[in-house]
């Protein structure tokens, strides 16, 4: 036996989508209903646990041996559940996920939809999402079924073998999925990374419930306050709703396109008396900060902490991880002086003081989202992250030696960049200070070929920076960054060769491969990034673009445009992610606990008494595949998660 091709059905009361898999494994009315497995590829077995089947001791034991592979599609919620099932949580060594595998070649995240992508000879059976509503989920009590709560396979026997079939069809449609990517297997040290990623999500984060708890209930008050104080001055039964508080503006004379933030903000210029304060209390209404806590309500799990926050290769182009459940890749910035106190008050259900203190509640409370993430009792979190990884990463690519110089000092990049960009020195605070600005809104828009439309969308316009200036600083940024367009130029024309001439191409030492109707693109780190079926097409502007096949805007599988620019983006972002990667394998290497991880930034669980340095030193260290690099870390030590 080398390898166990695995599938399960299981019931909970709990909702998965919503709890997440963890959760959903601890109900305490969870159970394993259906087993199937595969053994090296050989016909499909069921066992119905129902039925008082029993998965057999060589299975069991196969479970929790590193040395026999054992794979499922999405292989975190069979692990998962299976150690729920066993009493005894089992490693995620020697698990292998089918659909990592499909991410890795830029294929969807759903069994069903690999399947259709790849043109298996069989499909998952289109009943399935039916029969598993109807068989590992509760139902509604009604005089029909007798009031009860729970569909069991007497309930129906025809369903119920039809259930069996559609389990059975999994491993086998599993099984063709992995026969098919055969020919590109995961690289081992991606595996160690997600049996990594297994581990953090296994071990978790704890939650502070009494945070949680009464930031929800200071929420609902103030809401109320601010919903009874709309009403008195509009006599509007909801002026939450947008149709009747527009229908109210426009009575004042003021028509606003919609009730989304920037339409009101918008308003909010001109406003006065009782106007003012309506459209300031919808910004209030419609703030959505408690969302979060109540997301990780849903998902604690009976050990007080919270697991599975985090996907790995989630973002399945570059490789990055995505946030789940609570989303912790998108929690709101925390800007407040006074962070600490005003996070007391809401443990303290102190709402009279907090209504005096603070103009906006809801602003304080999702201010507050990341403080809920807590240590364990005796326990400090260490934090440290990576500064300016994409552009340092860029610099060292396209070897703009002015950049790198300014990296190996450990300089203000966004001053630099608008020094090299007017020609003139540019201190933080200092001489020319006021070009900073305008040096930073360049470098956070422009590395990966945006223009004019970038910089807007990142905001210039609101920063004072004038319509006229855009452009000029578009031309300045790419004149002071040559070597920069240069890579994106030079990326286009390798790939653009790979694809037409069907012949390897390199450029900054990336190289290029048309292999089976995939394009692959190899980074420094020996990873690849595949676009399927590359084609040449013709772009908006009449002008040649590469194309291939991915998950577009509508979620669906298309033909993507895209171009040199926006691939250096990818190579980037995804050596950044193999930076991050590294960093967390030697942390954990050196004994260290990572409970969770955010873009560039690694969250520490810790006794006191480790040196914050000595984490920041092993975070720096670079792989040998990176010579060259200048990377920087910094980091705090807190008794609560926030931004420092």
């Amino acid at each position: 036996m080398k390898q166990i091709s695995i599938d399960i059905e299981t019931y909970s009361s709990v909702n998965l989508a919503k709890a997440g898999i963890y959760r959903y494994a601890t109900s305490k009315d969870f159970e394993l209903l259906l087993f199937s497995y595969s053994i090296d590829e050989d016909p499909v077995k069921i066992i119905d646990l129902t039925q008082g089947e029993t998965i057999p001791e060589k299975i069991i034991n196969a479970l929790s041996d590193p040395s026999i592979i054992k794979s499922a599609f999405n292989a975190q919620f069979e692990r998962v559940c299976l150690s729920a099932f066993l009493g005894n949580q089992l490693k995620p060594q020697g698990w292998h996920c089918s659909m990592i595998w499909a991410a890795t070649l830029g294929l969807p995240l759903s069994l069903k939809e690999v399947g259709a992508v790849l043109g298996l000879d069989k499909q998952k059976l289109e009943a399935g999402k039916e029969l598993v509503r109807y068989f590992c989920t509760p139902c509604k009590p009604t005089k029909t079924n007798h009031e009860r709560t729970r569909d069991l396979p007497y309930h129906d026997p025809a369903k119920w073998q039809l259930f069996k079939q559609y389990n059975q069809r999994d491993v086998e449609v599993e099984v063709e999925i992995n026969q098919k990517l055969a020919r590109f297997p995961v690289q081992e040290s991606e595996w160690q990374n997600y049996w990594l990623d297994q581990e953090i999500n296994d071990r978790g984060i704890m939650l502070d419930q009494v945070l949680i708890k009464n930031a929800i209930a200071c929420d609902e008050s103030f809401r109320q306050q601010y919903l009874d104080e709309a009403q008195k001055i509009t006599n509007l039964d909801n002026p939450n709703s947008p149709t009747q508080l527009k229908d109210w503006l426009h009575d004042q004379s003021i028509d606003i396109p919609s009730l989304f933030k920037a339409d009101v903000e918008t308003a909010l210029q001109n406003a006065t008396g009782d106007v003012r304060r309506v459209l300031l209390l919808r910004q209030q209404l419609s703030k959505s900060s408690v969302k979060k806590y109540t997301a990780m309500q849903t998902a604690l799990c009976p050990d007080g902490r919270v697991h599975g926050l985090l996907q790995f290769y989630g973002a399945n182009r570059t490789g990055r991880w995505a946030g789940r459940l609570v989303q912790v890749q998108n929690l709101p910035r925390n800007s407040m002086f006074d962070l600490k106190e005003a996070r007391q008050l809401v443990r303290s259900d102190n709402q009279k003081v907090l209504g005096l203190l603070y103009d906006s509640v809801p602003d304080v409370l999702s201010q507050l989202i990341r403080t809920a993430f807590i240590p364990k009792p005796g326990y400090q979190f260490y934090v440290a992250d990576f500064s300016a990884v994409e552009a340092r990463v860029i610099a060292w690519l396209a070897n703009e030696q002015w950049r790198q110089n300014v990296f190996e000092k450990n300089g203000d990049i966004y001053c630099e960049s608008a020094s090299q960009m007017f020609h003139v020195p540019v201190v933080k605070h200092g001489i020319n200070g006021h070009l900073r600005q305008k040096g930073k809104i360049a470098e956070l828009a422009l590395g990966y070929g945006g223009s004019i439309g970038a910089l807007k969308a990142m905001g210039a316009l609101k920063m004072g920076i004038k319509e006229d200036e855009l452009q000029p600083l578009v031309n300045m940024w790419r004149q002071a960054s040559p070597n920069i367009v240069q890579f994106w130029w030079d990326v286009d024309k390798a790939a653009t060769t790979c694809i037409k001439q069907r012949l390897d191409t390199e450029t900054h030492g990336i190289t290029f491969k048309y292999r089976s109707g995939c394009l692959f693109i190899f980074l420094p780190s020996g990873r690849r990034i595949c676009y399927v079926k590359p084609g040449i097409g013709t772009n908006r502007f009449g002008n040649e673009s590469i194309t291939y096949q991915g998950i577009g805007a509508t979620k669906k599988w298309e033909r993507l445009e895209t171009y040199g620019a926006k691939l250096v983006e990818n190579i980037i972002q995804a050596t950044s992610r193999d930076l991050l990667a590294n960093a967390m394998q030697n942390l954990t290497k050196a004994g260290y606990k990572i409970v969770m991880h955010i873009h560039d930034e690694v969250v520490i669980e810790a006794p006191q008494g480790p040196s914050l340095e000595k984490i920041e030193q092993i975070m720096v260290k670079v792989p040998d595949w990176a010579n060259g690099l200048k990377l920087n870390a910094a980091g705090f030590i807190s008794d609560f998660y926030k931004k420092d």
